[in-house]
């Protein structure tokens, strides 16, 4: 049995390391994309990716122009970004196709060359969305989604989850409106609220209780900043956003928004 066993073990590391695969919908049919393929492409280049969201330094990749694998996609369509983790990025595909200077890229893991683990997090691969020059578009942290499985062209958020809609009539300058704005851009990747949403990677933020409604305004601040400084937890997945990625007044407005939310529970 032993003999068996390490003959096995002897095996697997003789064995060529799995191309992985990524499913993209765009409405006309899945097309199934192999890691693979991609690495073979005419158009798969060797980019520099300075501060890389997940690595913190910089990184280089082997990738494809993420617009290559759009085609047919218009600005005015929405695409939704989902990661083996259960993150869900849900991303504009004007930010995508934009002409502002930043370029998204769809970096590819080598399967003979991995990538290092992502503290906390384990590994970034097989695929991952990574910018250049992204502040030119003012792209996000939650826009650069790994560990990812599947790329979707769907109806916008609002559409698809009408119970995370703050009340229609308050103004569009409102700290509320505003607010709910800067959640789907830094919350609703990770997070339901009132039960809807794609995400299953954290809680739902209404139900059955709002943050707003068991801590401290500072002390959820504070939280949000640096999750650690309210509980020391080492497997914990929530990232800090600092205020290059959520300035002061974008927090204000988070925060009024599910303060707002908090009177508007639905399927609790």
């Amino acid at each position: 049995m032993k003999l068996f066993a390490a003959y096995l073990f002897a095996l697997c590391l003789t064995l060529p390391a799995m191309a992985a695969e990524l499913k993209v919908d765009l409405g006309h049919g899945v097309v199934t994309y192999r890691s693979e393929v991609l690495l073979q492409r005419r158009d798969v280049r060797t980019i520099s990716v300075p501060g890389d969201v997940a690595f913190h330094r910089t990184m280089h990749y082997r990738a494809v122009p993420l617009a290559a694998l759009l085609e047919g996609t218009g600005p005015g369509d929405h695409l939704q970004f989902v990661a083996g983790d259960g993150f869900a990025a849900e991303i504009p595909a004007a930010l995508l196709l934009n002409t502002q200077g930043s370029t998204a890229w769809l970096a590819i893991e080598d399967p003979a060359q991995p990538w290092p683990a992502v503290p906390g997090h384990g590994n970034a691969g097989p695929f991952y969305v990574v910018w250049t020059q992204p502040q030119a578009a003012h792209v996000g942290p939650e826009q650069w989604p790994y560990q990812l499985a599947s790329i979707r062209k769907s109806s916008g958020v609002t559409e698809r989850f009408p119970a995370i809609l703050p009340d229609a009539s308050l103004p569009a300058d409102s700290d509320v409106q505003r607010g709910f704005a800067a959640f789907q851009r830094t919350c609703f990747a990770c997070h339901t609220l009132n039960g809807q949403g794609d995400a299953r990677l954290g809680p739902d933020l209404n139900i059955p209780h709002n943050p707003t409604e068991y801590l401290r305004a500072d002390l959820l601040r504070a939280f949000i900043r640096n999750p650690q400084s309210l509980r020391q937890w080492p497997q914990a997945k929530m990232p800090g956003f600092d205020t290059q990625a959520l300035p002061d007044a974008d927090l204000d407005a988070v925060l009024a928004y599910l303060r707002h939310m908090a009177g508007r529970k639905r399927g609790g």
